[in-house]
């Protein structure tokens, strides 16, 4: 056999290899040419409509907040606060509970990432309802979801928290108080990447946390306490959230002692672990920003601190009143990078990785019984974590049900309330009918009507609409006692209810408001304002309570006082007064009066089929079309299989429940017709959210 020489051998290798290598080569050019081939995909990725987010490993956060109007101060404080959310990081969405312009205007300069929600229910001044935004807050499908003040600056360790949070295996519940800094001198960037000095000058992160340690107080006065959760399958809490107002008194706090109390999540304290800062004054490089003026009264504080203390008291029992509850809850500390349980009051710590399981599933172990856990004892020693106090905004509740006092009188809501035509809708109901009063009032806010206020009959309904947020006056010559389930047609008590709201209306068409009266038991298709005011001055615009299809309309005693609008002028004014003077005589109700007034005993005054001539005034009186404007008894409409159906092929603008006696019966027919607005048991209006929203988020 031929033997090969080593120079042979090696060079035979060498091209071996050279020819691999170009194989490999040519291989990867045929790849990159056939991949350049392919369609592009660009442009045709869908990205959902609301989430503008990264591909990222962490959590998906979406943060609440309800901010007011940016103005002043206020505007720049809350400016920097978002800007410092968004800085965060790309998976953190911002939903701002709004109605303002000036907060739909500022969100527009994030982009799809800062989103105004205006959905939700809201005070007549504009406050939210705090048991709204959380049921909206719920209805997220991020993984995290928060809830903040408008007016906090977030930092860093914020994120790296729910980061650390979101990998627990059980539903929790995260709570963290913010620090009060009296001066905060420094902005973020227009990139929101790098903190700069009032000069402009950049400052490192951690040099700025360092100064904002050494100057941050805890105090009572601030924004209360930040809520996060992850999305989970447990509620916060059992039983059903007041509808507290939000910004004033002990929404946050009820929240935390229910979930404390339930049992369903793990509720911890990350205050020591989250910078969070609530600026009391920023420095000069703040800009004063300007809004649409809010129209406010000096007792608008009072009365929204007050609620929430009546609301505290009759939907929940408080198990922290009079103590400082949050210090006993288990509170997350870092040590060295290390995240650790702690409860403060029993002097223990709760490892997550060793040890049996415990409730929650958290792993319990006490601190002064294993070596391996000096190193922790010493880093929560030296943070004195175990006798810090925190101090939270908990102030006694008084032990007696307080009684509100409404800061506005008629003619300040009648200038709040009123539409630029100085139209008000009026409402006039007693306690016996606050479901449906509370359901007339969730179907105007669904077709944005806002300019109605409620004559409140009794005490107790005075009370209820004050905590429901409503524009509600006291009418203090109505009848002492109001019966609640017989106060039906035909009774004494409705005749005596009947003769407020014409007395009402008068009054409030001397003050120079148009006014449109609407009993509670009548449905709203449509606004009718629009329509109604087209008729012109000198003309009472009224619904036709007859139900026989071929009779004229304007039939003696066929006139429905619950339904009419009336214009603030001369002849309006005169003829109202007449009915009103009329009706005070008489032993029936307010109704008979109208016709006899307006269009004679016996319909002297008709005039065609559809309207009346009031001589005297010359005020003309005309019968609204039935098909448009129904009452309770034409064509059956409330027994038809789906009424909303029937309704709307009739082009219905309003449908009248009445022809049915009795309150019970009422409240049957509307709720099993679906005519029905309200959820008395969560106290929300319903809305298209709780199931389906066109964003992404929800």
């Amino acid at each position: 056999m031929k033997r090969v020489s080593p120079f042979a051998f090696r060079k035979a290798s060498q091209v071996g290899l050279w020819s691999v290598w170009l194989s490999g080569l040519l291989l990867i050019l045929l790849s990159l040419y056939s991949t350049r081939q392919l369609p592009s995909l660009k442009g045709n990725i869908e990205r959902p409509v609301f989430m503008n987010r990264t591909v990222s490993a962490g959590p998906s956060v979406t943060i609440f907040s309800a901010p007011r109007a940016f103005q002043g101060e206020t505007g720049s404080r809350q400016f920097l606060a978002i800007k410092s959310w968004l800085a965060l990081s790309p998976d953190i969405d911002v939903v701002l509970f709004a109605r303002d312009p000036s907060i739909v205007s500022f969100a527009g300069r994030f982009g799809k990432r800062v989103f105004v929600e205006s959905d939700i229910d809201f005070t007549f001044l504009g406050t939210p309802f705090f048991h709204s935004m959380v049921a909206r807050s719920r209805a997220c499908d991020s993984n995290i979801s928060i809830l903040i003040h408008p007016e906090t600056i977030l930092f860093s360790d914020f994120l790296s928290t729910l980061k650390y949070a979101h990998n627990l295996t059980y539903d929790w519940l995260l709570i963290a108080k913010s620090q009060n800094i009296s001066h905060f001198p420094f902005h973020l960037d227009d990139s929101g990447k790098h903190w700069l000095h009032e000069d402009g000058r950049k400052i490192k992160t951690k040099k700025l946390q360092g100064f904002l340690n050494e100057k941050r107080q805890w105090s009572s006065c601030g924004p209360g306490l930040l809520l996060a959760w992850n999305t989970g399958e447990l509620p916060l809490h059992a039983g059903v959230l007041p509808p507290f107002l939000y910004r004033r008194g002990f929404h946050d706090l009820w929240v935390v002692n229910e979930a404390l109390s339930s049992g369903f999540r793990f509720v911890f304290d990350a205050s020591d672990v989250i910078s969070s800062y609530y600026p009391e004054k920023l420095g000069y490089w703040a800009n004063q920003m300007s809004t649409i003026k809010e129209v406010r009264e000096s007792g608008e504080r009072n009365w929204e601190y007050a609620a929430n203390s009546n609301h505290a008291m009759l939907y929940g029992s408080l198990n922290f009143q009079g103590t400082n509850f949050t210090n006993n809850l288990v509170k997350l500390a870092d040590c060295s990078g290390q995240y650790l349980f702690v409860n403060t009051a029993e002097g223990v710590i709760y490892d997550i990785q060793e040890q049996r399981k415990e409730r929650f599933g958290l792993w319990k172990r006490s601190i002064l019984q294993v070596r391996r856990e000096k190193k922790w004892t010493t880093c929560i020693e030296d943070s004195k974590l175990l006798n810090k106090q925190m101090h939270s905004s908990i102030k006694e509740l008084p032990n007696t049900k307080r009684s509100l006092h409404f800061p506005f009188s008629l003619e300040s809501l009648l200038q709040i309330v009123a539409d630029r035509d100085k139209s008000v809708v009026l409402a006039v109901a007693g306690n016996n009918y606050r479901d449906m009063l509370m359901s007339w009032v969730c179907r105007l806010h669904h077709l944005s009507i806002s300019n109605f206020v409620v004559c409140a009959l009794d005490a107790d309904m005075y009370q209820f609409s004050l905590l429901q947020g409503l524009p509600v006056f006291m009418d203090q010559l109505a009848p002492n006692t109001i019966s609640f389930n017989d106060c039906h047609f035909g009774t004494e008590c409705f005749q005596k209810v009947t003769k407020v709201k014409s007395r009402i209306v008068l009054k409030i068409l001397k003050l120079g408001y148009n006014v449109l009266l609407s009993d509670v038991d009548v449905y709203w298709f449509q606004n009718p304002l629009p329509y109604l005011y087209s008729f012109g001055p000198s003309v009472l615009v009224v619904q036709s309570d007859e139900y026989k299809e071929t009779v004229p309309i304007n039939l003696p005693r066929r006139l429905n006082s619950g339904f009419y609008f009336a214009r603030s002028d001369g002849p309006t004014i005169f003829a109202m007064a007449k009915v009103v003077k009329h009706a005070a005589k008489s032993d029936l109700s307010e109704q008979p009066s109208f016709y006899d007034v307006l269009c004679g005993g016996g319909g002297t005054h008709r005039i065609g089929d559809d309207r009346c001539l009031e001589p005297e005034t010359n005020l003309t009186v005309h019968f609204l079309n039935r098909n448009r404007f129904p009452n309770g008894a034409y064509q059956g409409l409330w027994e038809k299989k789906n009424v909303r159906e029937a309704c709307t092929k009739r082009g219905c603008v309003i449908l009248h429940n009445n022809w049915v006696s009795g309150r019970k019966k009422k409240l049957e027919r509307q709720v099993s017709s679906g005519l029905w607005e309200y959820d008395p048991s969560s106290r929300l209006c319903r809305k298209g959210w709780f199931g389906n929203h066109s964003n992404s988020h929800f």
